[in-house]
């Protein structure tokens, strides 16, 4: 176990937490957009950026969702600086993102009404977290988005930017992962649309054998026994209704 100071808090956690975890633990509040705990921590937002003081006494800045606790370690979630930049954060979202919800609660909450810089269009509540192409590779093992180009160009897309990619199975993982609802999916008429920032895709779903309703993509249904290795016959019916 690890004792550590989270805003004069004294507190224990597991060793191998990190600070954000173990301020959830410890009803500390500390806001995060990209924090997901099906993937590895990446630190894309930034929004929990902490000020730390070590047990040798140095001073810093560090990503709380990637930062593992430390004996002795002394946090401080909400200083003046750490508002400052958090809210400079939140101006540069609101302007990449002018039309997400999330971001303007999260805005809000800090106090921040308006952004100071230009307002894009375009990027389709798209925050570039990586959140969906880490899902799909880390989770679902199938890889079939990323981000794509450099700089301001830089974005979510499928293969070679078409409304196509190959390897993706529908399972709509991404746009569970996704933080600001940039991903959607709807099922209409044995029909699965997942709509990503730039790209959109359409599966057909299996009816169930049993009660006639449709319950997964083909091709969700086709990885899961092939990569289980069991007879597809085994999913003529749907989870509801097998015995």
């Amino acid at each position: 176990m690890v004792k550590l100071t989270i805003n004069g808090r004294e507190i224990t956690v597991e060793e191998g937490t990190t600070i954000l975890h173990a301020a959830r633990e410890n009803n500390i509040y500390i806001p995060t957009l990209c924090e997901n705990e099906a993937v590895a921590p990446y630190g894309a937002c930034r929004l929990c950026l902490v000020e730390i003081t070590t047990a040798r006494g140095r001073e810093r800045l560090v990503t709380s969702c990637i930062y593992l606790v430390e004996e002795g370690l002394t946090v401080r979630t909400d200083t003046e600086r750490i508002g400052r930049i958090r809210r400079m954060l939140l101006e540069l979202l609101l302007a990449r993102c002018a039309d997400s919800e999330v971001i303007h609660d999260l805005a809000r909450q800090a106090s921040v009404t308006r952004t100071r810089f230009t307002k894009q269009t375009g990027n389709n509540k798209c925050i570039l977290c990586a959140n969906c192409a880490r899902t799909c590779e880390e989770v679902v093992g199938v890889a079939a988005i990323s981000l794509a180009r450099r700089g301001v160009d830089r974005e979510m897309t499928t293969p070679f930017n078409e409304d196509f990619s190959e390897v993706c199975i529908g399972c709509g993982s991404c746009a569970y992962s996704c933080p600001t609802s940039a991903i959607t999916l709807e099922d209409t008429d044995g029909t699965r649309v997942i709509n990503w920032p730039h790209n959109q895709m359409e599966f057909k779903m299996k009816a169930c054998s049993v009660c006639g309703k449709y319950w997964a993509p083909e091709k969700q249904v086709e990885y899961v026994a092939r990569t289980s290795g069991t007879p597809l016959s085994d999913y003529d019916a749907c989870p509801d209704c097998r015995e």
